[in-house]
């Protein structure tokens, strides 16, 4: 299984994270979200646009504006190719735990 790496680029600058977060909290505007991050607008815009195209955030119109919600289906293919590292993780932790001791000499 692979990730779209556009994903993980788009979480990779921490204003874009930090607006993914606060859409994780919930559905919020861009006017809402640009009175709480430390960028413009336009900004807010560009980094909603590389969140849409990488399918973690999706908007829905409302009004005048878009509300933008978290992807459900675009975040459901990020965490099930993490989830494959901590089930391999857990596999050979449980074969350590698992395996007999050797006597101490």
């Amino acid at each position: 299984m692979t990730v779209d790496t556009a994903q993980l680029a788009a979480l990779g600058d921490p204003t874009r994270r930090l607006i993914f977060e606060m859409i994780a909290e919930r559905p919020r505007s861009v006017a809402e979200i640009t009175r709480q991050v430390p960028v413009s607008q336009s900004a807010v815009s560009q980094h909603l646009k590389v969140l849409r195209d990488s399918r973690l955030v999706r908007a829905e119109p409302k009004g005048a504006s878009n509300v933008y919600h978290i992807d459900p289906h675009g975040l459901g293919q990020m965490r099930a190719w993490l989830d494959q590292f901590w089930s391999k993780t857990l596999t050979a932790y449980k074969q350590a735990v698992e395996q007999p001791k050797e006597p101490s000499p």
